[in-house]
């Protein structure tokens, strides 16, 4: 977190897909009969992104926070919380910002219920350095418009790019669970990836699947892809480049990419820490703490993974606390819908495995496997079945939401 704006997003600037086709997409589907200042913000400051909802990070924020401090129903107090309250309602979302001081009092309220992750950021390059006579722009499978510039690699300069990463010279994390440390699977370190095999980039982040270099006609071996990052577009991510390496390093190894040999770094990747909570047995569905009700909790926080999965625990805390507030029960979203099977998999956990052993719980993203079968044949008409008996369920529910 850099800036004093709310709402600041600390990683990618996509929001995922939007296509109702996908879990992501039926995501936004449901939050939009919800009502979504982030969506509402999204929309706002909208960038080029293919089939992804992608966004000005800066402008993203900037209306969060102006539609926050032009509420009269909002006061916003700029001090670290270092406690939970004692009494009344409280919502605690501080997802990647969680202090050590509030760390250690979640701690305390949990009795230990609480895990830590590591998770990284993948730098940022001005557009103007990159070589476009080397690169070329082109959206994977055609979809979309050109929003994306492709970096292409052949097999060699792939097989010496993935040896640099392996081999470059890491930033220390600078906290006592160094020795420790557990990287969040979605979204390791490049380098993390590229140890695991000299082929996992070229079927991961970098693969060419889709992508055709219109020097060759073919398709390359490896593609590393930039997004663009603001309205202007003027700053490009590299997309899957999140990183630990020193700052001289990533400059060193990315420039090994044809394209970016002479690129200027506006900012380079680095690594922070995560907490979330064991959320199962410890929070009911509607994101209480069992043993203390008043005590609400949302976002990356609690189990779930993605700036929009965050946003809608928040939106189903505030429904509820308004609900509980006017002498209402609180609601339970439908199975159906992905917020209400993220509502049991926060409280729930994901079950047991075939030997009867609890599986672990980890952060969930938006995803149809959660989803209750629907009907539908083949592995899209199932997709289609489960989206359509989720939108209906939703608006359903929305009839009678406040």
């Amino acid at each position: 977190h850099t800036t004093d704006l709310l709402g600041e997003l600390v990683c990618s600037s996509s929001l995922k897909a939007e296509s109702p086709d996908t879990a992501h997409g039926l995501l936004k589907k449901e939050m939009s009969v919800m009502g979504s200042l982030t969506l509402e913000a999204a929309e706002a400051s909208r960038v080029p992104g293919g089939a992804a909802l992608c966004v000005d990070k800066a402008l993203f924020a900037g209306y969060i926070t102006r539609a926050l401090e032009d509420s009269d129903r909002i006061e916003i107090v700029r001090q670290e919380a270092l406690s939970l309250p004692e009494e009344g309602i409280c919502v605690t979302a501080t997802g990647p910002l969680t202090s050590p001081d509030l760390a250690r009092a979640l701690e305390t309220a949990f009795g230990g219920g609480s895990l830590s992750f590591y998770d990284a950021i993948a730098p940022s390059v001005d557009i103007e350095s990159v070589d476009m006579s080397r690169a070329f722009r082109q959206s994977r499978y055609g979809k979309g418009d050109a929003d994306y510039i492709n970096c292409p690699l052949t097999r060699e300069e792939y097989h010496a790019f993935v040896q640099a990463l392996c081999e470059g010279e890491k930033a220390p994390l600078h906290l006592a669970e160094d020795e420790k440390a557990v990287y969040y699977e979605g979204c390791l370190p490049v380098e993390v990836m590229a140890s695991r095999g000299p082929e996992t980039l070229a079927f991961g982040m970098l693969k060419p699947v889709g992508i055709e270099d219109p020097a060759t006609g073919q398709r390359p071996y490896a593609v590393l892809q930039l997004r663009q990052e603001n309205r202007e577009g003027t700053v490009w991510g590299l997309v899957g480049c999140q990183t630990q390496l020193r700052q001289s390093e990533q400059k060193r190894i990315f420039g090994m990419v044809p394209a970016l040999a002479d690129a200027v770094f506006v900012r380079y990747g680095q690594v922070h820490r995560n907490t979330y909570l064991q959320s199962p047995g410890l929070l009911d569905p509607f994101f209480r703490l069992k043993k203390d009700p008043r005590l609400f909790f949302a976002g990356q926080l609690i189990g779930v993974e993605g700036y929009m999965e965050s946003a809608m625990t928040g939106i189903v805390c505030g429904i509820n606390i308004a609900r509980l507030l006017s002498g209402r029960e609180p609601l339970l979203f439908p199975a159906a819908t992905v917020t209400g099977a993220l509502q049991r998999y926060v409280s729930e956990g994901p079950g047991l495995s075939s030997a009867g052993k609890p599986l672990p719980f980890t952060p969930m993203k938006s995803n149809f496997g959660i989803l209750p079968y629907a009907g539908g044949r083949g592995k899209q008409g199932r997709k289609e079945a489960k989206a359509a008996a989720a939108l209906k369920a939703m608006v359903k529910m929305g009839e009678n939401m406040l």
